[in-house]
């Protein structure tokens, strides 16, 4: 797919989410417009967000183990706006939904005996990690497990719902995204990150073409599609670009960390120098838009407190890139410090503070592992706006 096929970051984008805060019309929503108001064929009606818009962090995670599908429709009768799936392969070539492809801390696979030959050890992306891999298990195979918390030590309540559920295939949630649409009246809207792109591409696994060809099967692979994608490899993105027409964002993680696909290629840029006006301009080429880190957005100082907000903000803005910075968790222990109450680190804080100086910097979407929290914040700030 040429240049000539990327769409216009405006029209994906529509003009009025630039403006900071505004109940207005979110990516994609011009696009819509201009098909009619059909959608995508992703389900009917428009394809269209509020801003700022709240992604369902892998579902509702803060509820229920992350990546099933009781994570995701808790998130979607919550009221999220988009909900988060994040793609690693299978040893068949399926695509599945698992935050990493180590699954020793989000299934049972431990209590397995017919797999305990597969415990082993990889590298992944620089790190060394012991345990079992999804890369190793067909889709039968791994439909046999069932799904665990990740930190039951923090979220004890939602071990509840240990084994409940099994490891979807991103196909499955496609075909749930379209009963749901249909029965809405209304797209569901993805946010589908690809996982160790550059790792699964030297095993003979590359996520990209797997995955354009199933977003053009449902549908998901036009400019206004009610998906995003999203990768901490800039090169993935630009890959997808060739591929399909979907909406794509660049993560983001601390200014001092490289992409890994730079690590593998010797570019010697690092988030840092990403962020810049002309880091910025050279990821508007593929992408529309950014998804930081919070910390890129605010910082935090020494003692934990929020600082200043950087011009990143501003600076994406004006060359036409959305932001979804990730991630806003209830949790003390993941909250700025001038936003915890009490000494527990597992209680909830003031997560409404923490939303609203966040949204106050003008971002248009943000991750959330509680999604009714920074639901209500939402609705809070864009009440507030309009009076002001």
């Amino acid at each position: 797919m040429g240049q000539a096929q990327r769409p216009d970051r405006r029209t994906v984008l529509g003009a009025a989410v630039l403006g900071a805060g505004a109940a207005a019309l979110g990516p994609a929503a011009t696009a819509a417009a201009a098909d009619g108001g059909k959608g995508s064929g992703a389900g009917r009606g428009r394809a269209v967000l509020p801003a700022p818009a709240v992604i369902a962090h892998r579902g509702a995670s803060g509820y229920r183990p992350e990546h099933t599908l009781g994570a995701y429709q808790l998130a979607l009768d919550m009221g999220a706006d988009v909900i988060e799936q994040d793609l690693v392969p299978t040893r068949d070539g399926h695509l599945v939904c698992r935050h990493e492809n180590d699954i020793t801390g989000t299934t049972d696979v431990a209590d397995h005996p017919e797999f305990a030959g597969r415990r082993t050890t990889k590298t992944v992306d620089g790190t060394e990690i012991t345990g079992w891999f999804t890369e190793d298990f067909t889709l039968a195979e791994l439909k046999t497990l069932r799904a665990t918390e990740r930190i039951p030590g923090t979220r004890p309540d939602n071990t509840l719902y240990d084994g409940r559920w099994t490891v979807p295939s991103f196909e499955e949630v496609l075909r749930w995204a379209e009963r749901e649409g249909r029965r809405r009246g209304r797209p569901v809207w993805l946010h589908v990150e690809t996982k160790h792109p550059s790792y699964f591409r030297a095993l003979g696994l590359g996520l990209e073409e797997r995955l354009a060809k199933l977003l053009r099967r449902y549908g998901r692979d036009r400019a206004n599609s009610p998906t995003f994608l999203q990768s901490f490899e800039p090169t993935s993105m630009e890959r997808m670009s060739r591929l399909v027409r979907t909406p794509r964002v660049v993560l983001l993680w601390t200014a001092d960390s490289r992409p890994w696909d730079f690590e593998q290629t010797g570019d010697p840029r690092t988030v840092a120098d990403l962020v810049t006006p002309e880091g910025l301009e050279w990821i508007s080429g593929f992408a529309q838009g950014v998804g930081p880190v919070l910390d890129l957005v605010i910082p935090r100082r020494a003692d934990g407190r929020l600082g200043e907000p950087t011009t990143l903000v501003r600076d994406a803005h004006a060359r036409g890139l959305l932001l979804h910075p990730y991630t806003m968790r209830n949790e003390n222990r993941f909250l700025p410090a001038d936003f915890h109450r009490g000494t527990d680190p597992d209680a909830y804080g003031d997560a409404f503070g923490a939303l609203r100086a966040y949204f106050e910097t003008g971002i248009d979407g943000i991750f959330a592992d509680q999604p009714d929290t920074a639901l209500l914040a939402a609705e809070d700030f864009r009440r507030d706006f309009g009076r002001g």
